[in-house]
């Protein structure tokens, strides 16, 4: 652990001028989860995401995020697994375009871009609410704040923001931890109300929580702890990222799971009844259990989660525009323009890229855009899993790196699993994330194709093959 946070021993070797732009490695396992978990920002989404699970599936909420959860466990095998074969700042669409194919990354990498971009400003608005008990602000203002703030974190340097994350992140462990112990101190029911599987209906009466309910909630449970996901991003600022990435994402996944899966157990056996429980108001029961301090207290932190969670994913994202540039992705001077790096070694231009429009995206109605996320994080996953299971071929089977137990059972049977998933969606959230694939196919086919040669070269940095 002693290899946290401190900068490379070695001195960087002087570059080429024509060579691609690296990323510095400067962090280790501490301070890759401490990023990578406030990138899942586990107290705003227990506050923000879980409340629409408990909308739906009422007592079966608990049940279908720790199903989720497991399911987490094969993607993070997967990650894993291929975040060491490609230590890359692409992330997915470099892990899936080494093993599966230039288009097939390309595709991948406009999912991921879906997800990154949405997510961030729709955490960000849930601010207002949390800072209500203070002040009273407009969401849409309150989320472009928010995302500003975290756009100029983003521009500084990738060490300091993994100890400015982590003070944040205490505070959300605070939160959810407050909600959890007043939940059992308070609860009404016994576990069994877990597999209970009721709602309460528009007449009051109970209703039930079908398995296809259950199954259609996954996709949005696979979101709940996506955000362990940033590790592989992160695998190109990370020293000794063949042993470091998997270490990071699975501990990752591991925290962030206990974290959501607790309060949330504790919210239900803690509601009064089962309205309370599918209403959702985590506040409104806080305060109940305790007083309005307390209610006040777990708001806040929630506010700085949110803040927390925008400095990451800005952090997270532009790291994505920033290889896509290096790999060239776009025509020439939009390549050029987002692989500048500044003074303190992140990539600046990609950062405001990603900040600025997630700040106007906070005054745009993102419901129908919200549930595309949804399927896009599952889609991504499943290439992330085709990708994997073709990962001890050819010249990969000898390569040096983290290998998954029980592969290629655990990636086919994902492959499975989530594409069950995807056909209990809704059809307007397929046909939207359906329609922005095929334009990115078109632009694939009429641009990047024939420019084979000079466009989307998907690069892994030299030191990152050793």
């Amino acid at each position: 652990m002693t290899d946290t946070l401190r900068p490379p021993v070695e001195p960087a070797l002087p570059e080429a001028p024509d060579s691609p732009q690296k990323l510095k490695r400067s962090i280790g396992v501490v301070g890759g989860t401490l990023l990578t978990l406030s990138c899942v920002t586990p107290a705003s989404t227990l506050f923000v995401v879980v409340p629409d699970l408990f909308g739906s599936l009422g007592t079966a909420t608990a049940l279908t995020i720790a199903i989720g959860s497991l399911l987490c466990i094969a993607v993070a095998f997967c990650y894993s697994e291929l975040g060491t074969l490609i230590p890359s700042a692409g992330g997915e669409y470099a892990m899936v375009s080494t093993m599966a194919g230039r288009l097939a990354g390309w595709l991948v990498f406009v999912l991921s871009l879906l997800v990154v971009m949405i997510v961030p400003p729709v955490i960000a608005m849930g601010t207002a609410d949390y800072l209500a008990p203070i002040v009273h602000l407009d969401p849409s203002i309150a989320g472009a704040g928010v995302m500003l703030l975290a756009t100029l974190a983003g521009l500084l340097d990738l060490r300091a923001n993994a100890w400015i994350t982590g003070v944040f992140l205490v505070l959300e462990v605070i939160a959810a931890a407050v909600v959890a112990v007043l939940g059992f101190a308070h609860a009404e029911r016994d576990p069994g109300s877990l597999l209970s599987m009721e709602v309460a209906g528009a007449d009051g009466h109970a209703d039930t929580v079908t398995a296809l309910l259950v199954v259609s909630g996954l996709a949005i449970a696979l979101f709940v702890t996506q955000g362990f996901s940033t590790a592989v991003y992160l695998s190109e600022e990370m020293e000794n990222p063949r042993r470091n990435v998997a270490r990071t994402v699975l501990a990752t996944l591991a925290i962030s799971a206990a974290i959501i899966l607790v309060p949330v157990v504790a919210i239900t056996l803690g509601a009064s009844d089962l309205a309370e429980v599918t209403g959702g108001d985590i506040g409104a029961m806080v305060t109940a259990w305790s007083n309005s301090a307390v209610g006040t207290f777990v708001s806040l932190c929630v506010a700085l989660a949110i803040v927390n969670a925008g400095i990451v994913m800005v952090i997270q994202n532009s790291r994505v525009l920033f290889a896509s540039a290096r790999d060239k992705a776009w025509p020439e001077p939009v390549n050029h323009v987002f692989s500048k790096l500044g003074r303190f070694g992140s990539p600046w231009v990609a950062t405001l890229a990603v900040g600025v429009p997630g700040a106007a995206l906070c005054f745009v109605n993102l419901d129908t855009l919200y549930g595309v996320t949804g399927v896009s994080v599952t889609g991504m996953y499943l290439l992330v899993a085709i990708a994997a299971l073709l990962s001890r071929g050819g010249a990969h089977r000898h390569t040096p790196a983290w290998r998954m137990p029980l592969w290629p059972v655990v990636p086919a049977l994902l492959i499975a699993v989530l594409a069950y998933i995807l056909t209990q969606q809704e059809t307007a959230y397929l046909l939207w994330t359906g329609g922005i694939t095929a334009v990115a196919t078109l632009y694939w086919l009429l641009y990047l194709r024939p420019r084979r040669d000079t466009r989307w070269l998907v690069s892994i940095p030299e030191d990152a093959r050793a």
